[in-house]
């Protein structure tokens, strides 16, 4: 199986994200994409050159990190499934809305003209504000999956949310299948 697996700038997920990376890359052929922020920026959580080599590592290609490089995918069916993990709320208001000016939002809008599925890990502080429409959005449209998620600091941080990582395979497999994984809120 062909699995992208397109990373966004919520950097402090990386630690919980890289190990599933790494985990289906030892059974899939998995092709790492970044977002333009996850390929450029340094932050408190490890340095853009070093998030790069480790995707690389795990996957045996560099990352795709521009548009020229994500728009091929659709036409030559180079994915079975497409997995955002972390899909930050700026990248969930750009799939809601059919914007495709990244590599990440461009490989997803390649890959769906092919009707297969991308699978989304919420990583963002407004999931319960500003990104709960395009969550929703997102939820009731075809090809689009979720895995499980729910609120990761209810008292400090009450609007946001992130996905459990760990079952991003269990919710690859059914999306594969045509079925969300449930239940979908933690």
């Amino acid at each position: 199986m062909r699995v992208g697996f397109a990373m966004c700038g919520s950097f402090c997920t990386y630690a919980q994200v890289f190990p599933v990376m790494e985990e289906l890359s030892k059974t899939h052929t998995v092709i790492p994409i970044f977002s333009e922020a996850a390929y450029h920026v340094d932050s408190r959580f490890g340095t853009a050159l070093d998030h790069q080599a480790k995707a690389e590592a795990f996957c045996g290609v560099p990352p795709l990190h521009t548009l020229a490089q994500a728009e091929p995918i659709g036409p030559k069916k180079l994915l079975d499934i497409l997995v955002i993990a972390p899909c930050t709320g700026n990248t969930l208001a750009k799939l809601a809305h059919g914007i495709a000016d990244g590599p990440v939002t461009m490989a997803a809008k390649s890959h769906l003209r092919n009707g297969r599925p991308v699978l989304l890990a919420v990583s963002t502080n407004d999931a319960l504000a500003g990104a709960a429409e395009n969550i929703g959005k997102l939820l009731a449209r075809k090809h689009y999956y979720f895995v499980p998620f729910g609120q990761d600091d209810a008292l400090g941080k009450p609007t946001s949310m992130v996905a459990d990582f760990r079952q991003i395979p269990q919710a690859l497999e059914a999306a594969l299948e045509g079925r969300q994984i449930q239940p979908i809120l933690l």
